[in-house]
């Protein structure tokens, strides 16, 4: 399934246009809490979609009826960018266990790369419901190499994947080596320039994030 955040009305529009906006975005504390925001939003809507069963809370008046979760889905997310998007995530999921990869693109010669995974460090994912979130998707290989080496490691009861902005490149690429996974986006843009930035995007999420790297 697709879900794409910014096809509704929703608050979320207001977070994902202050990521973009050119002057907004220079101040790192609102860029880093907006896209916290937006996993809070996108933890919830996933939310939606878990199992749940009947339960009962104890008041200091009497007994209330609730539905609670079944599932407790192990967060994923991809060193450096997409820190304050997870922790979004963290914030909903908040009993939920993470996992962290470094993964980076070594640029070839002839201008073209390749995806390097360094490091996974995770819990155990058999069986698990597992939401991997990144900030950008452009051409989706960091996202389909990660989850193909953590499916070779594990069988993964049930893929997530989620991002802010997502070239529409990256997500045929995406759908087409993770036909089970549900993909949720707040945006999907049109363009990608040659080095592979999204077009309009927001330009370089962990540069603005965190500062620039040398």
């Amino acid at each position: 399934m697709l879900f794409v955040l910014n096809k509704t009305n929703t608050i979320g529009n207001q977070f994902l246009a202050e990521l973009r906006e050119v002057n907004t975005q220079q101040d790192k504390l609102r860029f880093r809490r907006n896209l916290e925001r937006l996993g809070e939003i996108l933890a919830y809507e996933i939310s939606k979609k878990f199992k749940y069963v009947a339960s009962e809370v104890q008041t200091p008046l009497g007994t209330a009826n609730i539905n609670m979760p079944e599932t407790v889905p192990v967060l994923a997310t991809i060193l450096r960018a997409g820190l304050p998007f997870h922790q979004g995530f963290m914030n909903f999921f908040d009993q939920a266990p993470s996992a962290f990869i470094t993964a980076y693109r070594k640029v070839k010669k002839n201008g073209t790369f390749i995806i390097n995974i360094d490091h996974i460090s995770s819990p155990d994912l058999e069986g698990k419901t597992v939401i991997i979130c990144d900030t950008m998707l452009a051409t989706g290989q960091s996202i389909v190499e990660v989850c193909k080496e953590l499916m070779a490691q594990y069988t993964i009861k049930e893929l997530h994947v989620a991002a802010v902005i997502a070239s529409a490149e990256g997500v045929v690429h995406v759908q087409a080596n993770l036909p089970k996974a549900h993909l949720w986006l707040c945006a999907i843009d049109e363009e990608m320039t040659s080095k592979a930035y999204i077009v309009p995007g927001l330009g370089d999420a962990g540069d603005l994030a965190f500062g620039e790297k040398v």
